[in-house]
C-alpha cells in the first residue's frame, strides 16, 4: 500500500508516517517503480503497535526500544508510566481544585482573581507567619473559598495559625460547617479533633446540632471537646460526659468549671449533683477520681451536694473526708 492508503486506513498522518520514518520505528519496506513509499502487510503491523503504545503514554522514544530490544521487559516502563500518570492526575486534580475554588469567590477582575490565588498560595506556604497573615487577611481583603480554608485548618498544626484560620472559618457563616462536619468522619484523628475545635468557633445553632451530635461520636477526644462546648452554651446534654471527664482526670479542671457554670441553672444543679454521687458511689472509683469528684461538688448548690458531703465527711479516704467537711464548712458559712 502506498503511504496515502495506509494513512486513510490507520488514521495516522502521512506527514506522522514520515516522521516514524525518519526516527527509525516505521520503514517501508518497498519502493514502486516510481520511487514511492510502498508499506507491507507487516509494516502497516507495526504502525498499529506504534499506536497502541503511544496510547499507554510511552513517548516514541521507548516505543522504538518497546519493539526492537528483545531483552526489553515491559513491567519496569509500565511501573514507571503508573506513576508519571498518578502525579499528572495528582497535578490536574490541585489545579481543578483551585480553579474552582477561584470560580466560587466569584472574582469581579482580574485583580480580584489574583488576590485570591496570592492568598490561596500564602495558605499552603511552609512559612507559618504567611499561613497566619493569610488567613487574618481573608476576612478584610479578599474572600478565600471556605473549602480552601476548611482544608487550611483541618491540616494546620501550628496553634497560633490554627486559631486565626478557625476564627476566619467562622466569619464565613454557615456554610464553613459542612467540611467540617465531613471533617469529623475522618480517618485521622487529629483532623476529627481539628474539626470539633473548628466547630465550637460557631455560634450558632447549626454548629449545636454539631456538637450534640458530636457527644456519641466515637473518638472520646472529639466527644470531651464537644461536651466542654456544649456546657458552657448551657446545655445540659453534657454533663455526663464532663462528669466523665472529671473522673478520669480528662481536662478534668475546666470540665469541673463547666459543670460549676451549668450548676447556676436550678433544672440543672439536682442533675450534675446526682452524676458526681453517682459516680462517686461506684465501687470501680479510684481514689484519685473520688478526691476529684468531691473537689467538683464545690460549686454544685441544692439539698443533693449537702447530703452528699456530710456522706463523704465520713469516708475511709481521709483527703475525701477533710476535703468534703471543708466544703460542708464555707456551704454554712455562705
Amino acid at each position: 500500500m502506498l503511504i496515502g492508503e495506509v494513512a486513510r486506513k490507520s488514521g495516522v498522518s502521512a506527514r506522522m508516517l514520515r516522521h516514524y520514518e525518519s526516527l527509525g520505528l516505521v520503514r517501508p519496506t518497498g519502493r514502486t517503480g516510481s520511487g514511492y513509499r510502498e508499506y507491507s502487510d507487516e509494516d502497516c503491523r507495526r504502525i498499529f503497535h506504534v499506536e497502541s503504545l503511544r496510547s499507554l503514554g510511552l513517548s516514541l522514544r521507548e516505543v522504538g526500544r518497546a519493539l526492537d530490544d528483545p531483552g526489553f521487559t515491559p513491567s519496569d516502563l509500565v511501573e514507571d508510566l503508573i506513576r508519571r500518570t498518578r502525579e499528572r492526575i495528582a497535578a490536574e486534580t490541585e489545579l481543578l481544585t483551585r480553579l474552582s475554588r477561584i470560580g466560587t469567590a466569584r472574582p469581579e477582575g482580574w485583580e480580584d482573581v489574583l488576590q485570591t490565588v496570592t492568598l490561596l498560595q500564602a495558605l499552603g506556604s511552609p512559612s507559618a507567619g504567611r499561613r497566619q497573615s493569610a488567613a487574618l487577611a481573608s476576612a478584610d481583603e479578599v474572600t478565600v473559598p471556605v473549602e480552601a480554608l476548611a482544608e487550611a485548618v483541618l491540616n494546620e498544626a501550628d496553634a497560633n495559625v490554627a486559631g486565626a484560620l478557625r476564627w476566619a472559618l467562622a466569619q464565613s457563616g454557615a456554610d464553613g460547617l459542612v467540611p467540617l462536619a465531613e471533617g469529623l468522619g475522618s480517618p485521622v484523628a487529629e483532623v476529627r479533633r481539628r474539626a470539633v475545635r473548628s466547630i465550637t468557633e460557631f455560634p450558632d445553632g447549626a454548629a449545636t446540632a454539631l456538637l450534640r451530635d458530636a457527644l456519641a461520636h466515637p473518638d472520646i477526644a472529639v466527644r470531651r471537646y464537644a461536651a466542654l462546648e456544649l456546657g458552657t452554651r448551657g446545655m445540659a446534654d453534657a454533663v455526663p460526659t464532663l462528669v466523665d471527664m472529671v473522673a478520669e482526670g480528662a481536662n478534668d479542671v475546666d470540665a469541673a468549671d463547666v459543670l460549676s457554670t451549668l450548676a447556676s441553672r436550678p433544672a440543672s444543679a439536682d442533675r450534675i449533683a446526682t452524676g458526681l454521687v453517682d459516680r462517686l458511689t461506684r465501687g470501680a472509683a479510684e481514689p484519685s477520681a473520688r478526691r476529684r469528684l468531691t473537689q467538683a461538688l464545690a460549686d454544685i448548690p441544692g439539698a443533693t451536694t449537702s447530703r452528699a458531703l456530710a456522706e463523704l465527711s465520713r469516708d475511709e479516704d481521709r483527703a475525701v473526708a477533710l476535703t468534703a467537711a471543708y466544703l460542708l464548712r464555707r456551704r454554712a458559712a455562705e
